[in-house]
C-alpha cells in the first residue's frame, strides 16, 4: 500500500475543514474534518519523526488554523487558508516526509 504523505493529510485537514464549514454552513462539521485529519497527521508525525516533532507539528497545525482567521481579514479567506496550509505542509514534509 502506498504511503500517504503526512503533509497531504495535514493540508487536506486545513483546506477540507474550511471548505466543509463554508459550504455546509456548519462550523462544527468543518471542525470535525479539521480534528480527524489533524489526529491522523499527528499519528503519522509520531511514527515517522518521534514525539517531540509530532508535538511541534501538531502545535503548528493548530496555530495555523488560529492564524488563518486574522490573516483572512487582510488577504481574504481562501488565500489565508492556502497560505497557512502551505506553511504547515512544508513543515510536515521537511520534518516527517522528506526521507520517506
Amino acid at each position: 500500500m502506498a504511503k500517504v504523505p503526512s503533509a497531504a493529510v495535514a493540508a487536506a485537514g486545513l483546506v477540507g475543514g474550511y471548505a466543509t464549514a463554508r459550504y455546509t454552513k456548519k462550523r462544527e462539521l468543518g471542525g470535525a474534518v479539521l480534528a480527524v485529519a489533524g489526529a491522523a497527521a499527528a499519528t503519522q508525525w509520531r511514527a515517522r519523526a518521534g514525539g517531540k516533532a509530532a508535538g511541534a507539528l501538531t502545535a503548528a497545525y493548530v496555530a495555523a488554523f488560529g492564524a488563518s482567521h486574522p490573516l483572512a481579514k487582510k488577504i481574504g479567506a481562501w488565500p489565508s487558508v492556502f497560505a497557512v496550509t502551505g506553511a504547515v505542509a512544508l513543515a510536515s514534509w521537511a520534518v516527517a516526509d522528506r526521507h520517506g
